[in-house]
């Protein structure tokens, strides 16, 4: 309840694979976003049947304690690339999802 409050007040960012999303009106998160923006091979499947999407949630670090984050399992971007770089997924970031999204 405390995200979808912040995420409709825009202070949390949603993406998928990031490409930026539209956030609908109502109840609860919503979200639109152009699929042929994601990058290749970013949707998954499980047998309910049903996608995996990478849905991104941004945010500033003090939000994200306040909101109840486990804080102390977050790492910063650099720890994981120096321990996972060799083997981790890095993809060029695409052209047309603006970064920060407007």
């Amino acid at each position: 309840m405390l995200l979808t409050r912040e995420v409709q007040r825009s202070l949390v960012r949603v993406t998928i694979g990031g490409a930026p999303c539209t956030l609908w009106p109502g109840g609860g998160i919503t979200i639109m976003a152009d699929v042929l923006r994601v990058p290749d091979g970013a949707f998954g499947y499980v047998p309910t049947p049903a996608l995996v999407a990478p849905i991104e949630f941004t945010l500033r670090a003090d939000l994200y304690a306040r909101l109840g984050g486990h804080v102390d399992h977050a790492v910063p971007l650099e720890r994981v690339l120096a321990e996972y770089g060799d083997v981790a997924r890095q993809e060029a970031w695409l052209a047309q999802n603006p970064w920060p999204a407007p």
